[in-house]
């Protein structure tokens, strides 16, 4: 029997929460297929399924939500589609921001957002500046966004910073590179979600998920599909497993 929300919810709310849940939003365009619809209408559903997600993950107290938006490898798509997703992106913000800010939710970006356009580019800075001091969810949207060009980039800043002697070489520490990446200063995810029973990571947070319980969903359940009621479903599968971080549980012998 289908569970309910409010089950589901009490549920989770029983366990500890989450600080930083990550989701790789895949399945828009299979999705549109199967119901035989254009792409883009894929990607339109894709966008009210996130909306429950922001909503239900500032309800739930979660500190961090980090969403793969637009990967760097994904200029290789059809141009229209392209421009189709960047005017969803637009759009998105300029309908939802006002809500968002109400609510404390503080919108942060992931990437170069200097190859987006210009209309896209002038929103995500609005969207940034006024939330920048919302002390509720953080909402990190990874745009033109690949965890190697952002090692690379973090790499080069260190080599930059012991070059200047702004750095010494003998301080550099793990935890120097994560202050170096786009995430810096942002807890490593404790879970990670995809959608649409993909089992890869994409390029995304590599440095970030050496720990991060991931989370895959059937191959039936594509982004628009993943419901609150599946977001919950999700997180009470990561609450219960048992993050050993290399280590052992107390009592175990293997």
């Amino acid at each position: 029997m289908e569970k309910t929300y409010d089950y589901l919810y009490a549920l989770v709310k029983s366990k500890p929460i989450p600080v930083h849940v990550a989701i790789i939003m895949d399945g828009n365009g299979r999705w549109a297929k199967k119901h035989k619809l254009p792409r883009i209408a894929g990607h339109r559903r894709g966008v009210e399924a996130l909306r429950d997600i922001i909503s239900t993950s500032s309800e739930l107290g979660i500190k961090y939500l980090t969403l793969y938006a637009f990967s760097t490898e994904n200029w290789k798509r059809p141009k229209d589609e392209v421009n189709a997703l960047m005017s969803l992106l637009v759009e998105f913000l300029r309908k939802e921001v006002a809500e968002l800010h109400r609510n404390s939710v503080k919108i942060y970006v992931l990437g170069d957002i200097g190859r987006l356009p210009e209309a896209a580019r002038t929103e995500v800075q609005h969207a940034m500046d006024l939330t920048r001091a919302n002390s509720g969810l953080q909402v990190n949207i990874a745009l033109n966004y690949g965890s190697r060009a952002e090692i690379l980039k973090a790499i080069k800043s260190i080599v930059q910073d012991v070059t200047s002697k702004r750095l010494a070489f003998d301080d550099i520490t793990e935890q120097t590179i994560s202050q170096y990446l786009d995430t810096g200063g942002i807890p490593d995810p404790d879970m990670l979600i995809r959608t649409s029973g993909e089992y890869r990571i994409s390029n995304f947070l590599l440095y970030q998920i050496a720990y991060t319980e991931l989370v895959f969903t059937d191959k039936n359940v594509f982004w628009p599909d993943f419901t609150r009621e599946k977001y919950l479903e999700a997180i009470i599968e990561y609450q219960g497993r048992v993050r050993r971080y290399g280590g052992l549980d107390t009592g175990e012998d293997d």
